[in-house]
């Protein structure tokens, strides 16, 4: 395959037969540069991905809606998560079955842009209400007497909102600057989606702006969201080590069990790929996309899955719910 040259020219040389654009009108994705001929089996399991992450979503949310003894913080927040892996999941995907299926790899700049911003956005809010889960299991656990005064529905309510705050501030310097940078000729991503990174290095101009601020939100606050969910199931953990009986503690620990599982199937992936992006400078090139995608497409399918089979009260409402249209 003809090797694809981006922005070879330095910003400070400009050169008679490079034309640079400040918004250029559409970049073009390739999907998975050297596995074109796979794209469309590769295609498969992400769209059964896709369809599971939309099904079992939903069904979390339905069985919250109409099972009043699910109206509690613990329950609100998997609410919280749901919707955000719907939106994250949605934001890459469609377009990328689109590379897949129909060779359809042009996408409107500002498109391009606000695709950049949910992923990312939509990301951070992921790991502050993983932060939020931790934090309300660490309650019910160490302070089981306080829970219904501490997270109230209000306090709830104001933890999500920072959530959103949180996320969407964060991440809104990413298209701004992105958008701010002058353009080489070329408008090609080799990406599947418009990833951060695989964007603003097509600028014609220094943007070690975009790359230290994104490595420092990344390493900053993740490392804080890391260290609190981590601080908090410590905590969590020698509460339930405490407890008197066997049965208690197993019973305990398979509440936190399917937080921790949630948990680690976010943040592994994440780190890999992050890891990836910026040390793993002789792995394939589509290798480093197929992680990016799998980190952003696996979460928001097992999560429903984890929580479907592992919390009995969602469990049990799903089953009385099958049961009786089956009746």
């Amino acid at each position: 395959m003809q090797k694809i040259s981006v922005c070879l020219l330095p910003y400070s040389m400009p050169d008679s037969n490079t034309t640079d654009f400040t918004n250029p009108s559409t970049f073009l994705l390739l999907g998975i540069p050297g596995l074109e001929a796979a794209h469309v089996w590769i295609s498969i399991p992400f769209c059964a991905m896709y369809a599971i992450a939309v099904l079992g979503n939903f069904t979390i949310l339905f069985i919250v809606k109409i099972e009043p003894s699910l109206h509690g913080p613990m329950y609100y927040f998997l609410c919280m998560l749901a919707v955000t892996d719907l939106v994250l999941s949605t934001s890459i995907l469609p377009k990328t079955l689109s590379i897949f299926w129909f060779n359809s790899g042009e996408i409107d700049f500002n498109a391009c842009l606000t695709q950049l911003y949910f992923i990312y956005c939509f990301s951070w809010m992921e790991s502050g209400i993983f932060v939020a889960m931790a934090f309300d299991r660490y309650v019910a656990i160490c302070n089981p007497l306080r829970y219904s005064t501490i997270l109230t529905n209000p306090v709830v309510a104001k933890i999500g909102l920072a959530v959103v705050l949180r996320g969407g501030m964060l991440i809104l310097p990413y298209p701004l600057l992105a958008r701010q940078w002058p353009y080489c000729k070329t408008n090609i991503i080799p990406h599947s989606y418009c990833e951060h990174i695989a964007v603003v290095k097509l600028a014609c101009a220094d943007i070690r702006i975009s790359s230290y601020y994104s490595l420092s939100v990344a390493f900053f606050f993740f490392g804080l969201d890391v260290f609190f969910i981590i601080m908090s199931y410590i905590q969590t953990l020698r509460a339930i080590l405490s407890l008197p009986t066997k049965d208690a503690r197993l019973k305990t620990f398979g509440t936190c069990g399917s937080h921790l599982c949630v948990i680690l199937a976010f943040y592994i992936p994440t780190l890999f790929s992050a890891l990836m992006h910026r040390f793993g400078h002789n792995v394939p090139l589509h290798l480093h996309i197929l992680i990016a995608n799998m980190y952003l497409l696996v979460p928001p399918m097992l999560n429903p899955i984890i929580y479907g089979v592992r919390t009995k009260q969602i469990r049990d409402r799903l089953l009385r719910l099958i049961t009786h249209k089956g009746a």
